[in-house]
């Protein structure tokens, strides 16, 4: 029925026009002299050849072909255009709309394209894009949703070159934040624009309509990217600038606690954020912000200092409050002894809090009566109560200084009593010098043993050959300086110098049964224990028969050298043997000696050759010349 009223309409529109195109025609071809009777529209339409004129052999007038154009035009839709076109419901079917577009017929939408529109009704206007001018039964089919597609990004992408602001209903989370219905299209909030503050319940902004700004758009992949922290942002500009110019140093406001960092916190003051550092948030020492204040408590702030251009905002709690060094008891004195807690260590001593945003330093050296240099860790940890004697106090500089050790004795006060001179003890090795070690014998007294007092027989070239830090060590203590606070001590002092022994076991004269061991560069060494190497000159290795004597030969030496002080003992084989020869040649001079001496009986005969003289029985024989003087004369 539709589709016949169309057709209708369209004739009449065509024989009107056509009417008008014979009317111009005549009163043209009519001259003014002689009018002559206006041709019927229907007589010229009937016997106007179309097929001719669609060749160009029919001439038609220019303005009344764009006349007749122009009325179709205006009257039509032409079904072949993709644009959308704006429709009117005429009719609503169970399962389809009837819309009207002003084309020969009307057209056709399933109602599922309407879902998200419960409410159409007849008489509204829907837009729409011609899907099938003609389906299998003639029908000319619409599309709602293609229509409204399109529409959608032509009125996003509009929107991101304006800046417009959109309305989008969020329809659920999604991985890193929400998906938004913009104009039908589906866009991707990040999380990270959803507020200015940070968002720890998403779920609360599941089925909420909100303003958007279109951020981003990718052609490509039909992605659509929108914020709504941007707008919150360009509003809290304007309430920055409004609010800053307000700001002085000094002023006292309230704020929200709205971000925790390590380094502080953010505060809200009602559009624009101000930072309290860490330092500022208390006079006691803190090791986080969260010990202080929690997320969303309000609280009170004072601005300490604010920069206009970059917008920032130095706030402070502390300074709401009086400083503690101006609070603090007047009462407190050197001298005094206070309980504080540990807050910080370091390396050369321990902050201790004595009261709050009172602190005083106890340094490593007031720890212990200790000289040996240690860690405050060492002695304390944080978060320890000590006791403490205040050392030095100045209230103008806010320093304290404190003292541990002075809560005890002193253990050098009765030292001569407890350490004696040639008093034996036991004490722990600390540590090393080049030339001793320093040995504790209880906290606070110490003594140094010289290199030279630690073994008897070894020759040590560095401390840490004899023993090791921690290792427990027998002493003497040799020597006490009490104004010095030094001690001397020896270890070697606990046992008998084997040297002693040595002496007369090893002395000079004495002699061995050897075995060469090792032969060095000028002699050979023999060793007999751990304490006793005999060296052996290479001149004294010489034999009898002139050759020397080779490692692992066996032979007798004797000990010509003993030095207990320096540790030394040299021996000699060729002494054995020159010695040997000495003892014969001695025996020999000896036995000619013996030889050269009268017997008795020359004696005798002597003694009668003598008295016969005497009695002048006998001449006086010229006296004999010994074997010694005739030596010499033949000399």
């Amino acid at each position: 029925m539709a589709e016949e009223t169309t057709k209708q309409e369209l004739e009449a529109a065509q024989e009107g026009a056509t009417q008008e195109i014979v009317q111009e025609q005549v009163e043209k071809e009519t001259p003014l002299e002689a009018p002559k009777k206006q041709q019927d529209p229907q007589e010229f339409l009937d016997t106007f050849d179309w097929e001719r004129y669609s060749e160009g052999i029919e001439k038609v007038d220019e303005e009344q072909l764009k006349s007749f154009e122009k009325l179709v035009a205006e009257n039509f839709v032409d079904t072949i255009d993709s644009d959308v076109i704006t429709g009117t419901v005429i009719k609503i079917t169970d399962r389809d709309a009837i819309i009207d577009i002003n084309a020969k017929s009307e057209g056709v939408i399933s109602l599922n394209e309407f879902r998200y529109n419960p409410n159409l009704k007849e008489g509204d206007k829907v837009e729409v894009l011609v899907d099938v001018r003609e389906d299998a039964t003639g029908q000319l089919i619409l599309s709602h949703r293609k229509a409204r597609l399109i529409k959608a990004w032509e009125r996003v992408n509009n929107a991101h070159d304006t800046g417009e602001i959109v309305n989008g209903y969020v329809k659920c989370r999604t991985k890193g934040g929400m998906i938004v219905d913009v104009f039908g299209i589906e866009a991707f909030l990040p999380g990270s624009q959803i507020d200015v503050k940070p968002i720890r319940d998403y779920d609360a902004y599941v089925d909420k309509t909100m303003e958007f700004k279109v951020v981003k758009i990718n052609h490509e992949f039909k992605n659509v990217v929108v914020s709504h922290k941007a707008l919150i942002e360009a509003d809290i500009e304007e309430q920055k600038k409004e609010i800053i110019s307000r700001l002085e140093k000094g002023q006292v406001l309230e704020g929200v606690v709205k971000n925790i960092t390590s380094y502080g916190v953010f505060v809200d003051l009602g559009g624009v954020d101000g930072l309290v550092h860490i330092t500022d948030l208390s006079w006691s020492r803190i090791n986080h912000p969260n010990e202080v204040v929690e997320l969303d408590q309000t609280l009170n702030v004072v601005i300490l200092d604010f920069d206009e251009d970059k917008s920032r905002i130095q706030l402070g709690m502390k300074q709401l409050e009086a400083h503690p060094w101006e609070a603090m008891s007047d009462k407190i004195k050197p001298g005094d002894k206070v309980k504080g807690k540990v807050v910080v260590i370091a390396d050369y001593g321990a902050f201790v809090e004595v009261e709050e945003g009172v602190e005083g330093l106890v340094h490593v050296s007031e720890m212990s009566w200790s000289t040996h240099l240690r860690s405050a860790g060492d002695f304390v940890k944080v978060g320890d109560i000590i006791d403490a004697e205040v050392l030095t106090l100045d209230r103008e500089d806010r320093k304290m200084s404190l003292g541990m050790k002075q809560l005890t004795q002193d253990p050098w006060t009765d030292i001569t009593t407890k350490y004696p001179v040639g008093s034996r003890h036991t004490g722990v090795v600390r540590n090393f010098t080049n030339f001793g070690v320093f040995v504790e014998l209880e906290e606070g007294v110490d003594g140094l043993i010289y290199i030279s007092d630690l073994s008897w027989t070894k020759k040590i070239k560095h401390p840490s050959e004899f023993c090791a830090v921690g290792d427990k060590l027998d002493v003497v203590v040799l020597e006490l300086d009490v104004e010095g606070r030094k001690l001397s001590l020896g270890h070697k002092q606990t046992e008998d110098n084997p040297w002693d022994k040595y002496q007369g076991e090893f002395g000079v004269g004495t002699k061995h049964e050897v075995e060469i061991t090792e032969m060095v560069d000028k002699g050979a060494v023999v060793k007999f224990n751990d304490d006793i190497t005999v060296f052996i000159p290479s001149r004294h290795l010489e034999k009898e028969d002139g050759s020397k004597l080779g490692k692992g030969e066996k032979a007798e030496i004797e000990i010509i050298e003993f030095n207990k002080e320096f540790k030394r003992v040299v021996g000699s084989h060729m002494v054995i043997h020159k010695e040997e020869e000495a003892k014969i040649v001695k025996q020999a001079a000896k036995q000619q000696q013996d030889a050269d001496k009268p017997t008795l009986g020359d004696a005798n005969s002597k003694l009668q050759a003598l008295k016969d003289r005497m009695e002048g029985k006998v001449e006086a024989a010229p006296a004999k010349k010994s074997s010694k003087k005739a030596a010499k004369e033949e000399e």
